[in-house]
C-alpha cells in the first residue's frame, strides 16, 4: 500500500510491518514527543531519554508484527518506552546517583509554582521515588503494574510513592 497522507492506525501498523519507511516515519512522528516526555520523566536526563527513545523505537518496529491490538497502539508503545527507560536507569553505574547532582541545589520557585518548577522538583527526586511517582501519578499505572515493571512488591510501590510525595512537599514548602 503506497503512503498517502495521514494513515489510520490499522493501515499504519500494516504498512510499518511491511517495512514502508514513510509509514515508519509517520508512526515515529506521531508518538516521539509524548514518548520522549515519558522517557525523560523516568530517566531525568535529556541524553539518556534520547537513547531510550531510540532503543524503544527499534524494539517497537521489531515487535510490531506481534502487536495483538488488545490495547491502543499508543498504550502499547508507552509500555515499551517505560520498560526501555527502566532498563536504562538500572544499567547506570550505582555511584552515579541523581541525589548527588541535586544536593544543595535550590531552585528559585518565584511567587507562583509553575509546571516547569514542579517538573524540576520531580526530576530532583531520587531515582526510585521518581520512577514510581511518574509511573503512577503522571502515567496512570496501578501499583501492581508498577511493581511488575520495576520488580518490586505492591507495598514497596506504595511506600516509594508515599515518600516521593512527602519529599516533593518538603522541597516545594522550602520555596
Amino acid at each position: 500500500m503506497p503512503y498517502i497522507g495521514r494513515m489510520i492506525e490499522s493501515e499504519l501498523i500494516e504498512s510499518c510491518i511491511a517495512n514502508d519507511r514513510l509509514a515508519q516515519k509517520e508512526l515515529y512522528d506521531r508518538y516521539k514527543k509524548a514518548m520522549y516526555t515519558v522517557a525523560y520523566r523516568i530517566t531525568g536526563e535529556y541524553d539518556l531519554a534520547n537513547d531510550v527513545l531510540q532503543d524503544a523505537f527499534i524494539n517497537i518496529f521489531r515487535a510490531l508484527p506481534k502487536f495483538r491490538r488488545e490495547s491502543t497502539l499508543g498504550a502499547w508503545i508507552k509500555t515499551i518506552v517505560v520498560r526501555a527507560a527502566l532498563k536504562k536507569i538500572k544499567k547506570k553505574p550505582k555511584e552515579e546517583s541523581l541525589e548527588d547532582y541535586h544536593t544543595g541545589h535550590l531552585v528559585d520557585w518565584g511567587d507562583h509554582l509553575q509546571a516547569e518548577y514542579l517538573e524540576q522538583a520531580i526530576l530532583a527526586l531520587p531515582e526510585g521515588y521518581r520512577s514510581v511517582f511518574v509511573l503512577i501519578e503522571v502515567e496512570g499505572y496501578s501499583h501492581k503494574e508498577v511493581g511488575d515493571m520495576l520488580g518490586i512488591s505492591t507495598g514497596t510501590s506504595k511506600s516509594q510513592l508515599f515518600y516521593a510525595k512527602r519529599k516533593l512537599r518538603d522541597m516545594l514548602d522550602r520555596y
